[in-house]
């Protein structure tokens, strides 16, 4: 499922994409709580990313704000505006399900505010009275952080483009195009972090040791997550509780990514040589995105 995009059968991805924002809206008001069938577990280690994603992507704007008048290249200038875009309403996106599930009685605060705490003050400006050099510093270590999720949210929104097996399983059709489109887009603007970190720094080192610090805490906060949305699921009575075997048993069924897969990714991102444009299919995310529901109904 994953490497079906072999070097001869693949179309060859289009150059010079400009990246565009969707004006993308959601109608919520027929969303199931387990809006992929029976699948309580699948639906909610998907649903982790409306908690996580809404403080993450306007953490990431904040920092991409930051580094635009360091970029001396006129061409990812462009991309890193198109990318902050992009950002924007992915980060509305995500909050409108939260805010959904809100107005039916499922608060989702309690978690998301230790979310938010991480990215403001764990990962915010630091001490502003440091050195040019010291803050300089500390901006490219955030790229680095955010070129290694990057990586990971690009991986799953390969994945979600090729999950034939939500399809099977019956998701939900208006949540499965925002996973879709969110995930083209992902692919779309997979190089962007990268090409950006490489442009002010780019140390192997540094790339690396980024993704071998994030990706645990990643596993982290979504296991937590998981857990968070199994305690605060109205249909689910409190003795249920998300189990490994069946996360393992969904990757099984392909209804989620594989950990195979997710430690593949986090291990060949940290590779000397390793580029984002090296795997997933920009041709694949663009199609998509031509055929999306909800972003044909934002052009029209």
């Amino acid at each position: 499922m994953f490497g079906h995009h072999h070097k001869g059968s693949a179309p060859k991805d289009p150059e010079n994409l400009v990246l565009q924002p969707r004006n993308v809206t959601f109608d919520w008001t027929d969303l199931p709580t387990h809006w992929v069938p029976n699948e309580p577990l699948v639906t909610h280690t998907c649903n982790v990313l409306h908690l996580l994603l809404p403080a993450g992507e306007r953490w990431f704007i904040d920092v991409f704000a930051q580094a635009v008048p360091l970029i001396e290249d006129a061409k990812l200038r462009e991309a890193v505006v198109g990318f902050i875009g992009q950002e924007a309403i992915h980060a509305r996106s995500h909050q409108s399900v939260l805010d959904h599930w809100k107005a039916r009685g499922i608060d989702t605060d309690p978690y998301v505010q230790q979310v938010d705490w991480m990215f403001r003050k764990a990962l915010g400006d630091r001490d502003l009275n440091s050195s040019p050099k010291h803050r300089e510093e500390w901006l490219i270590e955030r790229l680095a952080i955010i070129a290694a999720i990057e990586h990971i949210t690009a991986m799953l929104g390969n994945w979600a483009l090729n999950a034939a097996a939500l399809d099977a399983a019956g998701a939900d059709a208006t949540m499965l195009d925002l996973l879709r489109w969110h995930g083209a887009e992902e692919v779309e603007h997979r190089a962007v972090a990268f090409d950006l970190f490489t442009h002010l720094d780019g140390r192997w080192h540094r790339r690396a040791r980024a993704m071998l610090v994030t990706a645990p805490i990643m596993a982290w906060l979504w296991i937590r997550g998981v857990a968070f949305l199994f305690r605060v699921d109205p249909e689910l009575g409190r003795r249920v509780k998300p189990r490994w075997v069946h996360f393992f048993w969904a990757g099984h069924r392909r209804l989620l990514p594989t950990a195979r897969q997710l430690i593949g990714t986090t291990f060949n991102y940290a590779r000397p040589f390793y580029h984002p444009s090296k795997e997933f299919s920009t041709s694949q995310a663009v199609a998509y995105l031509a055929t999306s529901p909800a972003a044909l109904a934002a052009e029209a």
